[in-house]
């Protein structure tokens, strides 16, 4: 699965449904390059395109079932490739880590906030 594909089920997995316009934005690619990762996600079970209830004329991208479990599983193996290399450092390395956590935690807030502002 490509970084962006990744990416995209992430935001949504966060984010909940989004418009596919949206999901360029964040992700940074273009309008018809998503529809088109869209479609590969559709086809893969991973998403599907659902009406916003509250406009008719809207589509939302959302996860599946499938893609939810993709998303909490592809997370869980980052959480044990971390634990594994952090067994591996020194406790001088693993006090600096925990020192850090406050600014890394601040770090991923404003990505967050950043990936979720509207693109002009």
């Amino acid at each position: 699965m490509s970084l962006t594909s990744a990416a995209t089920l992430a935001t949504l997995d966060r984010t909940g449904p989004r418009r596919i316009t949206d999901l360029a934005a964040v992700e940074g690619v273009t309008q018809p390059a998503m529809t088109a990762l869209v479609r590969v996600m559709e086809e893969s079970g991973l998403v599907e395109r659902k009406g916003d209830p509250s406009d008719k004329r809207v589509t939302l991208v959302c996860l599946t079932e499938a893609g939810v479990s993709y998303v909490r599983t592809r997370r869980q193996a980052g959480v044990q490739a971390f634990e594994r290399l952090i067994g591996e450092l020194s406790g001088d390395e693993v006090e600096a880590l925990v020192a850090a956590l406050p600014a890394l935690e601040h770090l991923a807030e404003l990505q967050s906030q950043d990936r979720q502002a509207p693109r002009q």
